[in-house]
């Protein structure tokens, strides 16, 4: 009997793993360490993108980068738009009939239609996360006409292959369903090691960084600088807030789009209210978390809202949008429409005036997301799903 019939192998395919493209980044790794410690063999493919214009320095392209507990394999991206890698391509057909399943990351991308043909034609079953990008706020108002060819024509009959669609959340997979696509669709949360996030350190890193949040309460955003992430109307609501507020802007973006943003806070008056960090990592995003009074994540439409899930395990009071899966579905978020300014500005107001409602609201926040989304409790669902779609495969 083969090894191979022993252990479970299973391919992940993903257009990018750079920081800059924000949560998927962080999940696909999370996902490939929950499943290794479930006993399944994974292997990762990505292209060599770091964001627009720039690629990943100092990675061995085309060879296995050994990580916690599985394998990346690089390709060098040869177009910005659909991150096309021929090169990515050209693996995929030789080596996608070595696994038992795989599990491709995204769609509207050069590797997604990749990933798919060659699995479907190695018969080999193929699973699809959308990421958040067939919500509607997302086929709407993210090149909506390009979009809505490019899933007829080529993403849509790839899409009806699939052996399931991996949504996160329940608000992802209802607002998919009008698409019509023909896959099963399966919700499975996304979980995470949060342990970091329950043990903050002090807040005197962050302030010695950025001393104008010395002495003053911090309403903090932290996350990637995007047109959904709304961080317009965040600037508008706390331009209606106390003086003796600071907001920081952990994140970083486009530079147009950056300039555009500080600009809009520059005429809002703002200027010595607003902290523009760039994105923090590590020891210093803990220590923001810990120097923070409320935490807001306003944005349009997140399929998950794993920034949301890293300030609740911090303890944080959270206020954020019904368009932020996480958000809705959870009893331990404060949640207001994204349009409604006036709203999320009283309701941020409102938690800074009462220490004790941040009290109780954060512990709650805390004990949902520990509870709820640990690793284990991915790396098992995933294992079963895997199962159930190899075992089903014709």
């Amino acid at each position: 009997m083969r090894l191979h019939a022993l252990i479970m192998r299973v391919l992940h395919v993903i257009p990018s793993l750079s920081p800059s493209q924000g949560g998927p980044s962080f999940a696909l790794p999370a996902m490939a360490r929950a499943l290794s410690m479930q006993g399944v063999e994974v292997d990762v493919v990505t292209t060599d993108d770091d964001g627009p214009g720039k690629c990943l320095a100092g990675v061995a392209l085309g060879q296995a980068v050994i990580r916690e507990g599985f394998r990346v394999f690089y390709f060098p991206k040869q177009t910005e738009f659909y991150k096309v890698s021929l090169p990515l391509r050209r693996w995929l057909r030789a080596h996608v009939r070595e696994y038992d399943v795989v599990h491709v990351h995204t769609v509207f991308s050069f590797a997604t239609l990749a990933a798919g043909r060659a699995a479907a034609r190695a018969r080999v079953p193929f699973i699809v996360r959308p990421l958040g990008v067939l919500n509607r706020w997302g086929m709407v108002n993210r090149r909506r006409w390009l979009k809505s060819l490019s899933f007829r024509m080529l993403d849509k009959p790839v899409l009806d292959k699939a052996a399931a669609l991996h949504f996160t959340s329940k608000q992802e997979r209802d607002e998919a369903a009008a698409l019509g696509i023909q896959a099963r669709p399966v919700v499975l949360p996304l979980g995470f090691d949060l342990g970091a996030f329950g043990r903050l350190p002090l807040a005197d890193a962050f302030l010695d960084a950025f001393p104008m949040s010395m002495g003053r309460q911090v309403v903090l955003f932290l996350s990637r600088l995007d047109p959904k992430k709304n961080v317009e109307g965040l600037l508008e609501a706390f331009a209606q807030l106390s003086s003796e507020v600071v907001l920081v802007v952990a994140g970083a973006g486009e530079p147009a789009y950056e300039s555009a943003l500080k600009q809009k806070s520059a005429d809002l008056g703002l200027a010595d209210r607003v902290i523009w960090t760039g994105r923090i990592e590590g020891g210093l995003k803990l220590s923001a978390m810990a120097a923070a009074s409320v935490f807001v994540l306003p944005s349009y439409s997140e399929n998950f809202g794993i920034a949301l899930l890293e300030a609740m395990a911090a303890g944080l009071p959270c206020v954020s949008t019904l368009g932020v899966a996480l958000a809705a579905e959870s009893e331990a978020v404060v949640k207001v429409a994204a349009d409604d300014t006036a709203a999320l500005a009283r309701e941020m107001a409102r938690l800074l005036a009462d220490a004790g409602e941040r009290a109780r609201l954060g512990a709650a926040a805390r004990e949902e997301a520990l509870d709820k989304y640990s690793l284990d409790t991915m790396g098992g669902a995933l294992h079963a799903l895997y199962e159930e779609v190899r075992h089903a495969k014709t």
